[in-house]
């Protein structure tokens, strides 16, 4: 077992026909992790003795003619902001560093553990998910593995690298204003964002309560699915989480987009895409027969208020925190905590207010519209460190409008998938498939599309 990386259902057929044992799928996931993390550092934590253990117990199932999971021997990792059994969640911050460790897993990680997937390790991420690039003052910067010089996007960069390289074929992450979008997109992996509150959050580190998603990337759609799939369930421990039945999107992938209505939209996510961006979205346009473009009302304004509710929703929660432990945060997000937890009760039920409004404009649309699409990130990985990025005449700060495009959908929790797109030889760049509430189904087919057709695809070499 030294060709890694399989994809997830390669990793199903194999074990499932005998080709590869649990154990050998183990091994050779934590022997490319060994090899290839230290150039990337997308682990945290790489739990190897779970993953060995959990790879035994799938073995002996087998061996005993016991029903197996979806996952059966399919290595995954997780964002650090999911509680892991037996390791302190750290969500990206020295504040949680000498905290317990957790004593369960998250929900999420249940539903894929109960599937039989093998869990390789936590995985870097911006402090608090608060931040597009994954810098981690403290657990250093994730690297891209398209160009390691370049950022990995955030805050789910440890997530997106980790698939990208092919170390595991997904990933669970978290997307507040994007944090699963803008690395997929950064990356050229597969990510999705469900519907708001479709996934359970119990066993998580809150960012912005109203706003958090979680959600896996992958290596392919099929994958994608996959996980998703495993995913769902209704949590009574979880408010949010909306009390659905599971809805399989696995088995509707080959229905293709015949009879789907898709515009692609414009105005707003052309002015603030970059040529490789606004290329990624036109050529899926074309490919999809998308011939109609529109425009959403109050992008910009919607985008203001996203930002509103993140910085008064996480000041809020930090607050606390920040008043004893100021010394445990470091300046870029100790300085936006702060700032958040100032701002008056009537700009955030102001924000709120006009939420409700733009919901009922965007769901308007798709009285009209399936599916609409475009651009994932205003350009393609940024250098590491690199303070700024220009659109026509306009310069942007990195590390904030990395989510131009990704903040505006994520604040009225429409189901988001990307499909990474390739306008150079070595740098991609996501599209975003957007569908009316609970319509994953939707997002997935349009993204499989894409990729049946070759235009979306992740490039992940084996070995």
């Amino acid at each position: 077992m030294n060709t890694l990386p399989f994809t997830a259902t390669e990793c199903v057929d194999a074990f499932s026909r005998g080709d590869c044992s649990a154990i050998e799928i183990a091994e050779a996931t934590l022997a490319r992790i060994e090899q290839t993390n230290p150039a990337l550092n997308a682990f945290i934590e790489i739990t190897a003795q779970r993953a060995r253990r959990e790879a035994d117990h799938l073995d002996r199932l087998k061996h005993q003619g016991q029903p197996l999971g979806a996952l059966a021997a399919v290595p995954y990792a997780v964002k650090n902001l999911f509680d892991v059994s037996g390791i302190t969640t750290l969500a990206g911050a020295k504040l949680y560093a000498t905290q317990p460790p957790a004593s369960q897993d998250a929900y999420l990680i249940q539903r894929l553990n109960r599937a039989g997937g093998l869990l390789a390790g936590t995985l870097n991420m911006d402090a608090y998910a608060y931040g597009f690039t994954t810098e981690n003052t403290h657990y250093g910067a994730t690297h891209n593995p398209r160009d390691t010089a370049r950022s990995a996007g955030g805050s789910s960069g440890g997530t997106g690298a980790a698939v990208a390289a092919g170390l595991v074929p997904m990933g669970l992450a978290s997307d507040t204003n994007g944090s699963i979008r803008v690395p997929a997109s950064l990356c050229g992996v597969f990510g999705l964002k469900p519907t708001f509150g479709r996934l359970s959050r119990t066993g998580t580190q809150t960012f912005v309560s109203s706003l958090d998603h979680l959600g896996p990337l992958a290596a392919t759609t099929q994958d994608l699915a996959l996980a998703y799939d495993a995913l769902q369930g209704a949590d009574p421990l979880d408010p949010v989480c909306a009390p659905r039945d599971i809805e399989p999107t696995r088995g509707k992938l080959d229905q293709g987009i015949n009879g789907l209505r898709i515009a692609r939209l414009t105005g707003y996510f052309d002015a603030h895409a970059g040529n490789e961006a606004r290329w990624a979205a036109q050529t899926a346009a074309r490919a999809l027969q998308a011939i109609d473009e529109i425009e959403l009302p109050g992008v910009a304004a919607a985008r203001a208020a996203a930002y509103l509710i993140t910085a008064a929703e996480s000041g809020a929660l930090y607050l606390d925190n920040l008043r004893e432990h100021i010394e445990l945060f470091e300046p870029l997000s100790r300085d936006r905590l702060i700032a958040g937890s100032l701002i008056p009760a009537a700009w955030y039920q102001q924000a709120l207010r006009y939420r409700r409004w733009y919901l009922d404009r965007v769901l308007s649309l798709f009285q009209q519209y399936d599916v609409l699409i475009a651009p994932a990130t205003p350009i393609t990985a940024p250098l590491l460190g690199q303070s700024t990025f220009t659109i026509g005449d306009r310069e942007f700060a990195t590390r904030p409008n990395m989510g131009l495009l990704t903040q505006p959908l994520s604040f009225i929790g429409l189901p988001v998938a990307v499909a990474p797109l390739w306008p150079n030889t070595h740098l991609p760049i996501g599209v975003q498939i957007i569908a009316p509430p609970w319509r994953e189904d939707l997002c997935l087919r349009v993204a499989h599309a894409l990729e049946e057709v070759g235009l979306a695809n992740t490039r992940i070499q084996r070995g």
